[in-house]
């Protein structure tokens, strides 16, 4: 296929307007759903030196390519730099349960772990991307995520309610990490990427995870931190975050975000998130992870030519792509489908 990407579509996307032609974004993809596609092996390369890191994003960013993307999606987690790390899977406490705990606990190396990681990564990344393409992506995880990871969902409210000083202290000690993380990679990989985002998952099928009052009281101020930062390097910011969300969204979208990203059918339509909020930030996703599941991949085909066309016509700031993302259990033929509705819509609206 003759496709020559150009960030600019996304970019246009993060302004809220109509791009000249219908973009496809992920959150992620799985290399190993990738390798299915791509014939080739190449996800265990991310795990090797510098010279299988350079083969892996060779491979990795050739396939964003070669499947019409405008940018390449990617991030390096922050959880698995933390020591102590896992609570956030559940079934364990994690290593803050205390202030004793908070206290000793190395916030001052963790800035350099999680560079020992990700600079080897970014900067593979940057060199391999093809001419017209950028990365779209930063620092995985959010403030909230973190707090999962070093005490626990279930032990976080009991810290909330026996030391509410610690629990801000908390919030406040991890805002001052993720700004740290920020500032250092919007310094020397900024150039590189399109638009930055994290991914925060604040909700589940019926409401947020914790009580509305908590997240703007303790996790909105850290956000605005964060996002204050990756505006005024001149970048746009798109905010990841799964569940029923819609009590805190007015109050994350004054923060300034340009888009959001994830959504549900069980939560609510994607008609619905634009009818809401698309006048007002950008809405990327829009085909549940389920359908592209459970479907066949001609009834993919069909209900997504009819829906992102759909999409299309109602919002300006649109991307097209699953609601979430790409794991590995999702059928390559399922995915498949969904890009090739998208490449279908560009045909037609070319022919006109």
């Amino acid at each position: 296929m003759d496709f020559q990407p150009d960030y600019n579509h996304i970019l246009a996307v993060m302004e809220n307007k109509r791009p000249k032609r219908l973009p496809l974004y992920e959150h992620k993809i799985s290399p190993l759903v990738m390798e299915e596609i791509q014939g080739e092996s190449f996800a265990e390369l991310e795990q090797g030196d510098d010279s299988d890191l350079d083969e892996f994003f060779r491979q990795y960013s050739r396939f964003y390519k070669e499947m019409t993307y405008d940018t390449v999606s990617f991030e390096v987690t922050l959880t698995r730099s933390l020591p102590g790390h896992g609570a956030i899977y559940g079934g364990m406490e994690g290593p803050i349960q205390n202030r004793e705990d908070f206290e000793k606990y190395p916030w001052d190396e963790l800035e350099e772990r999680y560079y020992a990681v990700a600079d080897r990564k970014f900067a593979a990344l940057c060199k391999s991307l093809p001419e017209g393409m950028k990365a779209f992506g930063g620092i995985g995880n959010g403030v909230f995520e973190i707090s999962e990871d070093l005490v626990g969902f279930e032990k976080m409210a009991y810290m909330m309610a026996d030391d509410p000083e610690l629990f801000a202290e908390l919030f406040a000690r991890i805002g001052d990490l993720f700004v740290a993380l920020w500032e250092r990679f919007l310094k020397n990989y900024s150039e590189h990427f399109a638009v930055c985002r994290f991914g925060d998952d604040l909700g589940f099928k019926t409401s947020t995870l914790v009580s509305p009052k908590t997240i703007r009281q303790h996790i909105i101020p850290q956000y605005a931190r964060i996002i204050s930062r990756i505006k005024k390097a001149g970048k746009p910011f798109i905010w990841h975050s799964c569940g029923k969300i819609f009590t805190v969204m007015d109050d994350v979208i004054a923060l300034g975000i340009d888009g959001k990203h994830s959504n549900e059918d069980t939560i609510a339509s994607f008609d619905e998130w634009i009818t809401r909020y698309g006048e007002k930030i950008a809405l990327l996703g829009g085909i549940d992870v389920d359908i592209l599941c459970q479907n066949t991949p001609e009834s993919i085909f069909d209900l997504v030519v009819e829906k992102a066309t759909q999409y299309r016509g109602m919002a300006n700031g649109y991307a097209l792509g699953s609601g979430n993302s790409i794991p590995e259990y999702v059928p390559a033929e399922g995915y498949l489908a969904m890009v090739k509705a998208a490449q279908h819509i560009r045909q037609q609206e070319a022919s006109v």
